[in-house]
């Protein structure tokens, strides 16, 4: 009877924690401004937008192309095929990317 007391206390403190890891969150969803740093924005659009929910983000890179990402912790994200770049998440919700561009939020 303690070790499932024991079990259920452990669980809701791991349940509480996750929580508050998700409501730590940076806001990512909006329209960016790609800027080069130091590349340029070769096939990417110059206003990308990112949607998410929770972890989860979806990146419009171009008309015709978007990824799926996740916020791997709250400074950083990684973004799938095909963009396949990991960035980091600046202050002012700014991505600073893997493959020398950066995203603006306006």
């Amino acid at each position: 009877m303690k070790s499932i007391a024991l079990m259920a206390a452990l669980a809701a403190f791991a349940f509480s924690g996750l929580a508050q890891a998700q409501s730590n969150a940076p806001n990512l969803s909006g329209t960016y401004r790609c800027l080069p740093e130091p590349s340029p924005c070769k096939w990417q659009s110059q206003t990308p937008a990112i949607s998410q929910s929770g972890t989860k983000l979806e990146l419009k890179i171009n008309s015709n192309e978007i990824a799926d990402g996740k916020l791997t912790s709250n400074i950083t994200v990684s973004a799938g095929p095909p963009y396949n770049a990991e960035g980091l998440i600046r202050p002012d919700h700014s991505i600073e990317w893997s493959n020398g561009t950066k995203w603006v939020k306006q």
